[in-house]
């Protein structure tokens, strides 16, 4: 097989979506580990069913159009440092792409640039591991400029872990200048500094937009609309439930990854007010850390967040493990799992559940704690939306004070900065001054209150 090539721009190897004839196998070299022992509780996602894994891993071949000519698990006991699994193994799958015709193989865990070289020697076969898969999705994917340039940084950060001494042609040396000017640096150095330079130009640019987010995000602190962000496993239906609360058009597929560029939309509360909601990039297990830390300037919309919305596919096999993917990265992101005075669980696609098991989820619901709820929805059907926004409504009031107030009609400019400022729930004119009712944010209370002589809201009962 012909060695990889770094040449020229620092380029990456030929990704798998750039063989459009090329067939692939899917392989889940996962590891035999008793439940509940000490392995077990290290890597929690050993506790997922073999068998959803490895319809996922398939799953994500397929996002990028590859054709999926089969997929097997392959246990292993131990991780073998040469080639992942056993040699015996490899030898045995070495057959079956030949007798499939396969010339791509996907692996479903991380593997080593010595493992990938090694299986793709033994192989004669582009290999490519699960973070590689998975920035390949996001490279497809992503559409806006701020996209782009996340994904490349995320790729080359990557690849740099690439950059080994297992390809010869990495040892190879240019030349120094001038007849005396030594032996020159290496292939494998002028390849790592024509990365580090170009991941230094893409961080910058990063930096641009992350500064211009902080501005809008401003701007849009200065009017009395909270945000709501949506979080959820990959193809949980968030795209599907954004749309359906906001009445917008953002793409919703039945395919992993359908979405990654953030979107934000107005959304109309029940009692009138109004809020933001931020649609976000789906979340899946063993997230590469390189998107993690390249996707946070998008992600900084769920650290601002004032509620957030777990979306949860209830109906999945592995709905449980999948909860406890999205919260492992809630916590790189800094942010608690268990805050339930912020974050709401949504239990979504209850439209596949026939009487009977929709009765069971509900009974599991209702026995939940009070202050950690759970709302059954369908995003498709349209069924608990209802719900599901009057839990969001009071979730947003509960950080806020309602204060009763009476001002001057004359008062253009006060009454202006309070429609500016607050969100205005109730104002009738009595005798040339408007009595209202307002909802603040705390951090603006105590000017409402000096201002305008505000006092604490008293409900007619």
């Amino acid at each position: 097989m012909e060695p990889r090539n770094f040449d020229g721009d620092a380029d990456r190897p030929r990704s798998a979506g750039a063989k459009q004839t090329g067939r692939v196998l899917v392989i889940g070299p996962y590891l035999r580990v008793r439940a509940g022992g000490a392995d077990a509780q290290a890597e929690s996602h050993v506790l997922r069913d073999a068998e959803a894994r490895l319809d996922e891993a398939a799953g994500l071949a397929r996002a990028i159009d590859l054709v999926v000519a089969d997929a097997i698990i392959a246990p292993i006991s131990q991780i073998r440092p040469a080639t992942y699994i056993g040699k015996g193994k490899v030898e045995e799958i070495t057959g079956l792409i030949k007798s499939l015709e396969v010339d791509l193989v996907v692996m479903d865990c991380a593997l080593s640039p010595i493992q990938q070289r090694n299986l793709e020697k033994a192989w004669n076969a582009k290999v490519l591991d699960r973070t590689g898969l998975i920035l390949e999705i996001f490279g497809r994917r992503a559409k806006t400029k701020e996209g782009s340039l996340q994904v490349e940084l995320a790729h080359l950060n990557y690849q740099r872990s690439r950059l080994v001494r297992s390809w010869t042609h990495l040892e190879r040396q240019r030349g120094g200048f001038g007849f005396m000017g030594g032996p020159g640096e290496t292939q494998i150095e002028a390849d790592r500094r024509l990365i580090s330079e170009r991941i230094s130009r893409l961080e910058n640019e990063l930096r641009k937009v992350q500064a211009t987010r902080r501005l809008h995000r401003a701007g849009r602190q200065r009017v009395p609309y909270r945000v709501v962000a949506l979080v959820g496993y990959t193809n949980a239906g968030k795209s599907t439930l954004f749309n359906r609360l906001t009445r917008a058009d953002v793409q919703a597929a039945d395919m992993l990854f359908a979405t990654l560029d953030p979107t934000l939309r107005a959304l109309n509360l029940p009692h009138g007010g109004k809020a933001m909601l931020s649609d976000t990039v789906g979340f899946i297990s063993n997230l590469p850390t390189q998107l993690v830390a390249a996707f946070r300037a998008t992600l900084e919309e769920v650290l601002q967040a004032d509620v957030i919305l777990h979306v949860r596919d209830i109906s999945h096999e592995d709905a449980e493990a999948q909860q406890s993917d999205v919260d492992a990265v809630l916590r790189q992101l800094g942010i608690n799992p268990d805050d339930s005075g912020r974050i709401i669980e949504v239990w979504n696609k209850i439209d596949r559940f026939d009487a009977e098991h929709r009765e069971e989820l509900l009974n599991i619901a209702a026995r939940r704690p009070a202050d950690h709820p759970a709302m059954l929805v369908s995003a498709a059907s349209g069924e608990g939306i209802d719900a599901l926004l009057a839990a969001i409504e009071e979730r947003l009031a509960a950080k806020r004070t309602t204060l009763d107030l009476s001002i001057d009609a004359a008062d253009g400019a006060g009454i202006s900065w309070l429609h500016r400022n607050s969100e205005v729930l109730a104002k009738e004119l009595h005798d040339g001054r408007f009595d209202m009712t307002v909802r603040v944010d705390e951090t603006k209370r105590d000017i409402v209150v000096s201002r305008f002589d505000a006092v604490p809201h008293h409900a007619t009962p």
